[in-house]
């Protein structure tokens, strides 16, 4: 197969292309939604080709098209007394092996096209996690940035107004994602009980003290490096143990995966926000990031006054010019470009694993495989969020709270079961080692089975 840059492509399998073309017929305006599917569809030709009843049951039409696509209005009033209007959205794209599951998202750039591939991509992340989860996202262009926690709530209370109608714990359980964290789930959940008077396990991330679990927080970043511990131990028989990573962002992805990878030896030397970067030659002090952006919601620029030694740079880019063994971007889609790649492969980088969805663009991602850069995609590497979020319906469900222990074991096992099937879906089909493959190998069979065998829907 030979592709070229852009939305055309030439597959070889007639049927994938034939999907593919309805696909940029129907949705030619949203370059990320086509971007997902485009590097689904790259890996699944042979999967097609071996098993005929795909096609006669039009599972790939079917796939990239949502069960259901909800937008609405979102009007609240600031501090001011004016009145706002956002957008909101939800798109449940496939329940075939459960109710759906996926986060919201508040931030300007949040559109139609951004919550249908992060939909999209959470297909296939959910079942890799082996749990009985079906995708969805939704979100909002609201960015809750510099707005006081009386306009959150009400932001957050007019949001579920209209949210509630559509989801529900046995339908569609929604998480946090980026600028939705405890404070916005809580809010949420609150509004959802007082409209619908049930305490149910509707939304996960969810506070200690109303149904929420343990490693939650940390799940996302804690699952990323377990992952990669497990993707260097299979492929190279090494680990974190004195490697210097570079990683990118500073919620609660990067926090976490920061303090994870230190936890098994690494030394971690950058971070970053939407205005820049900072570099710490002697490694960063998680204690004052999780002070900046944990306690007072600050600007990553502040690290480099408080700790002597370390850089801040302006343009968030710029982390990947740093030297280093791991880069892991945390941050948000496309940040590592094709230049980006370039610069981490000339500077000795050979491990990408995404625990931001889909930060590296196509050209990037040809850069690993052309300078054999062990590259773990999003749907595997940052599952363990969702996997997580998993465990908290199960809790909800068995009105049971397990330990930190239970589930960050449970969490545990999950990511390496995500290394070890997607090494053997990409065995199977000839290309043996490649995590990209194999991912969306493993987690595209077990919905397309699911979907065969309840009929044409």
């Amino acid at each position: 197969m030979t592709a070229s840059k852009g939305n055309d492509m030439a597959f070889s399998n007639a049927y994938v292309q034939r999907v593919y073309d309805q696909v940029v017929q129907r949705d030619g305006d949203q370059k990320e939604f086509l971007q997902a599917v485009r590097e689904v569809f790259e890996t699944l030709e042979p999967v097609v080709e071996a098993h005929p009843e795909y096609e006669a049951n039009g599972v790939l039409e079917r796939m990239v098209e949502p069960e259901r696509a909800i937008k609405f209005r979102v009007a609240w009033v600031d501090d001011q007394g004016k009145v706002q209007v956002n957008r909101g959205y939800r798109i449940q794209f496939n329940s075939a092996i459960g109710p759906y599951k996926g986060g919201l998202r508040f931030h300007p750039t949040v559109t139609e096209s951004v919550v249908k591939f992060l939909g999209f991509e959470q297909i296939l992340k959910n079942s890799l996690t082996g749990l009985p989860m079906g995708g969805a996202k939704g979100g909002s262009d609201f960015d809750p940035k510099g707005k006081s926690d009386a306009e959150v709530m009400r932001f957050c209370q007019a949001f579920m107004t209209e949210l509630n109608r559509h989801i529900g714990q046995f339908t569609d359980v929604p998480a946090g994602d980026i600028n939705v964290g405890g404070r916005e789930i809580g809010y949420l959940f609150g509004q959802y009980k007082r409209l619908r008077n049930e305490h149910s396990g509707v939304l996960t991330g969810k506070g200690l003290e109303f149904g929420g679990s343990l490693i939650r927080t940390e799940a996302t970043g804690y699952g990323l490096c377990y992952y990669v511990q497990n993707a260097l131990q299979s492929l190279r028989q090494d680990s974190f143990q004195g490697k210097t990573v570079a990683i990118s962002g500073s919620g609660n992805v990067a926090i976490f995966a920061i303090e994870k990878a230190q936890q098994l030896g690494a030394t971690v030397v950058t971070a970053s926000d939407s205005n820049g970067y900072i570099y710490d030659p002697n490694g960063i002090q998680l204690d004052v990031v999780k002070d900046i952006k944990l306690a007072h919601r600050g600007r990553i620029k502040e690290y480099a006054d408080r700790v002597p030694g370390s850089e801040y740079h302006e343009g968030c880019s710029g982390v990947w010019t740093v030297k280093c063994d791991i880069a892991l971007p945390c941050a948000t889609q496309n940040e590592i470009d094709e230049e980006s790649a370039k610069t981490l492969v000339v500077n000795g980088c050979t491990v990408v694993c995404e625990g931001a969805n889909m930060p590296s663009t196509p050209e990037a991602i040809e850069v690993y495989k052309a300078n054999h850069v062990l590259y773990g995609p999003a749907k595997a590497a940052n599952a363990g969020g969702v996997a997580v979020s998993g465990l908290e319906m199960s809790q909800n469900s068995l009105r049971l709270s397990w330990t930190r222990e239970e589930v960050d074991d449970r969490l545990k096992g999950i990511m390496k079961t995500i290394v070890d099937n997607s090494l053997a879906a990409a065995k199977e089909y000839g290309h043996e080692g490649d995590l990209m493959m194999g991912a969306n190998i493993a987690g595209f069979t077990k919905v397309a089975d699911a979907m065969v065998a309840q009929g044409i829907l």
